[in-house]
């Protein structure tokens, strides 16, 4: 495969090379005729000119016949940048996999389920045929795994390599690995470098610790398969007696967490995992649990801005993947009490505001503060309308499926929105092949 790419990429190099080639002797052809025509032109001029003079005019006049030696014409083809390249081989690349793509792929591509809502077994622990078959009936975008999914190293990265075997298009394999309390890995019995809470991280004030935490669980995630981490949490920790986030924030310091989280998505990316920022706009006044239903947040604007908002923009600038929308009711940025993770509004924000063109996920869609008030489907068309690029475990995979599959064929929303999400999505799935 990686010889294909590289045979692929020496091609469209020459080609390249070829076409700037033609181009640029085509333009030297060009003026090379415009000179002798202009010269043609000129010699005929000063012939009649002279010819009209009288020679007592003639004598007195001093000779202009010796001219300047004419500076040489000189044309340096323009070489593309080996950034810019790889940028258009990329989008080449993205483009050309998308036009080869179903719909019903396509619209599979937009959601990232649990092994067991894909196969329908129990608790996944090995990848079969019944995984292969799955794949091959629904192409999802991606999988994400839990403790009850790890028994060994072993057992672990024999799923996920087969997996990838069993899947035609690229799979995003994501986990929730943050260090301290949420590690799914770390606390599975597998033997791996621990990270402990963020909050101990923050107390620090050394963002080169963070960094280290990133790089840690990146190189780990990394060897056994995984190349999504939902990490780290970018909220800014400004009620106390909230429980939910707690110690996974790096703290109560607006600016002491945007170089915390920014250090880690640093870290993390290096090691060829993609980071999620979450949860945007923030949790971290909040004392209630999206997971229990509706949580209002009363902050302003204008408090996001001066708090939260400058942390997930650093994380954003340090080169995050991903930013994970929460399901947060904030009336302040929508106008009322829709969450966050369906708001065109908040999303907005992110991608305006905030200036976000990598891949925005929702929270889990199967919390009750969706669950309560939507039906899958209903949750799945309004996160797309609103702008989210991928719909992470909603409560049944095939009704949200089946309904934003629906929702595309009517018109309600358009095949060309599907694909601006997977532009994003396969950006990031191909970015590797561009090292």
């Amino acid at each position: 495969m990686a010889e294909n790419r590289d045979t692929e990429r020496r091609i469209y190099r020459h080609k390249r090379r070829v076409r700037n080639q033609i181009i640029a002797y085509t333009s030297l052809a060009v003026m090379i005729a415009a000179i002798v025509a202009g010269g043609i032109f000129a010699a005929k001029y000063i012939t009649k000119w002279m010819k009209d003079r009288k020679p007592e005019e003639m004598a007195e006049a001093p000779s202009t016949e010796a001219s300047q030696p004419e500076e040489p014409v000189t044309i340096s083809e323009p070489e593309p940048s080996t950034e810019q390249e790889e940028v258009n081989w990329l989008d080449e690349m993205v483009d050309a996999c998308i036009a080869e793509m179903p719909l019903p792929d396509k619209v599979a591509g937009l959601f990232v389920i649990t092994p067991e809502e894909l196969t329908g077994v129990g608790t996944a622990i090995k990848a079969g045929d019944g995984t292969k078959d799955a794949l091959g009936t629904h192409a999802v975008g991606g999988l994400i795994y839990f403790s009850k999914n790890i028994q060994s190293e072993a057992q672990l990265t024999e799923m996920l390599a087969n997996t990838v075997l069993f899947s035609k298009y690229p799979l995003f394999l994501a986990v929730d690995e943050e260090g301290g309390k949420v590690s799914r890995v770390a606390d599975s019995g597998i033997e791996v470098e621990k990270v402990g809470a963020m909050a101990e991280i923050g107390a620090t004030g050394d963002p080169q610790n963070a960094y280290h935490a990133g790089t840690t669980i990146g190189a780990y995630l990394k060897r056994l398969g995984f190349n999504l981490d939902f990490a780290p949490v970018a909220d800014v920790l400004t009620n106390g007696d909230n429980q939910t986030i707690g110690d996974r924030a790096f703290g109560t310091d607006g600016a002491v967490v945007a170089q915390m989280a920014s250090s880690f998505v640093t870290g993390l990316e290096e090691g060829g995992v993609s980071s999620c920022l979450k949860h945007f706009p923030g949790l971290g006044d909040t004392t209630e649990d999206t997971h229990d239903g509706m949580v209002v947040t009363e902050r302003t604007k204008e408090e996001f801005q001066a708090v939260e908002f400058p942390v997930f923009q650093a994380g954003i600038d340090a080169g995050a993947d991903f930013v994970m929308v929460s399901h947060v009711s904030v009336p302040g940025l929508t106008g009322d009490n829709t969450p966050a993770s369906l708001s065109p509004a908040v999303i907005g924000i992110l991608r305006n505001d905030l200036g976000f063109d990598g891949i925005i996920i929702t929270d889990a869609l199967n919390m009750t503060a969706i669950t309560d008030y939507y039906t899958a489907d209903e949750a799945a068309v309004k996160a797309i309308q609103s702008g989210a690029d991928m719909l992470l475990m909603p409560e049944s995979f095939e009704t949200a499926y089946n309904g934003l599959l629906q929702a595309v064929e009517n018109g309600t929303i358009s095949e060309e929105r599907i694909n601006e999400s997977l532009r994003r999505i396969y950006r990031v799935k191909y970015a590797d092949r561009m090292e």
